[in-house]
């Protein structure tokens, strides 16, 4: 039991902690703020002990109920980022501060671009099995950092994807249909570009790996790659101009936006 409770992230014990102080503030008790927040006993004690996190509909009804004046609602990002893979935290935060991202991607649709059942999909194959509960936790945290494609001030966007990743199946056929379509439908965003990089295109800079380039609010350019659960954040000047160069050559070879449209329609009335 103390080795579970040590594993809970600290951002959700410390929104309990805020929580059953506003409640004991108020003067109810937990069952009594769950009637009022439409939640049982056992939803508002497990979030209180930090055993599970606040999702956003919580939050906005335990501010309602308590009054708390934006308080919780000011912990919820740090509470769904703790939903992410431990790995991938840091660079979470980066990346939401980014005013731009440039993605390779070679083996799967990335994660900004992901549906909810791909991404849940992929979490379902993770080696070794995750939990029901971590993969609802993992999957609710990759659709909130899509946030980024829409937030003010717009950051500009760019992927590259292998067309092997396109095609390789995850879940079934309509999980995949769906995919593509979510390509398309996030690729007439003015900030966003997609491109594929064709099947058998030969050699190119990418085929060492997935890499991500990105420029913070400062201006700072960082590196960012990940393998086998492990994610590292490069911040040495010369080793991110070589991921940026990497980058503007993938983005010369791959197809060009309209292009990368077109066979994705392809792979949607082949289907």
């Amino acid at each position: 039991m103390k080795e579970e409770a040590a594993d809970r992230p600290g951002a959700w014990s410390a929104y309990g902690v805020l929580l059953q102080y506003l409640r004991n503030r108020t003067g109810l008790n937990q069952q009594q703020l769950g009637d009022v927040m439409g939640y049982s006993l056992e939803q508002v004690a497990s979030v209180e002990q930090g055993r599970r996190p606040a999702k956003a509909a919580f939050t906005v009804a335990a501010e309602r109920a308590l009054k708390a004046g934006g308080v919780l609602d000011a912990l919820q990002g740090e509470v769904d980022r703790a939903k992410l893979p431990k790995f991938f935290r840091n660079f979470a935060l980066i990346e939401a501060e980014a005013v731009s991202r440039f993605e390779y991607e070679p083996l799967v649709v990335s994660g900004l671009l992901q549906t909810e059942a791909y991404a849940r999909a992929l979490f379902a194959g993770h080696c070794p099995p995750l939990s029901d509960e971590i993969i609802d936790q993992h999957t609710e945290a990759r659709l909130g950092r899509q946030k980024l494609l829409t937030r003010a001030p717009l950051a500009e966007l760019s992927f590259i994807i292998n067309e092997e990743a396109l095609r390789d199946p995850v879940g079934s056929p309509e999980v995949m249909r769906e995919q593509w379509q979510r390509l398309l439908d996030v690729a007439v965003l003015r900030n966003v570009e997609i491109q594929v990089m064709p099947a058998q295109r030969g050699f190119h800079p990418g085929k060492n790996g997935s890499f991500v380039v990105v420029e913070t609010h400062e201006h700072k350019h960082l590196g960012y790659f990940e393998s086998q659960g492990v994610g590292c954040v490069v911040s040495e000047p010369t080793e991110v101009s070589a991921f940026a160069l990497r980058y503007g050559k993938l983005r010369s070879q791959a197809l060009n936006v309209d292009e990368s449209a077109r066979l994705i329609e392809r792979m949607l009335g082949e289907t």
